[in-house]
């Protein structure tokens, strides 16, 4: 029984002293900074409406589309002044389906950057 004792309090003072010593402080831990962001130019935003837009609001808009979305400009007044963003959001554009979230996300950050050309 002194055996196991001894060999107890051995492996509990070994235990205590090896987890005081480690590297690990709880009281402060590491902060990692949040990465860079990526800033999202006019061309990432112009793939997206070209590929998933333009179909109706194209140069000439069809299909009921009421204004183009082929340049800057355009595409910079519809998330400023026609709720663009919030119509992709809520899935009410484009009308053959959703936008995936990474193109969202695209044209949020394009418009939190400020519209960088």
């Amino acid at each position: 029984m002194k055996k196991f004792l001894k060999l107890f309090l051995f492996l509990f003072i070994s235990g205590t002293i090896f987890y005081a010593c480690s590297d690990d402080d709880d009281d402060n831990p590491t902060v990692t900074p949040d990465p860079t962001p990526t800033q999202v130019t006019y061309s990432t935003v112009a793939t997206i409406m070209s590929g998933n837009c333009n179909g109706c609001h194209g140069a000439t808009p069809t299909n009921g589309a009421p204004m183009s979305l082929t340049t800057y400009t355009e595409v910079r007044q519809a998330v400023e002044n026609r709720n663009l963003i919030g119509r992709i959001e809520n899935g009410s554009m484009p009308p053959n389906g959703s936008l995936s979230t990474t193109q969202i996300n695209n044209i949020k950050s394009w418009q939190a950057q400020g519209f960088p050309q």
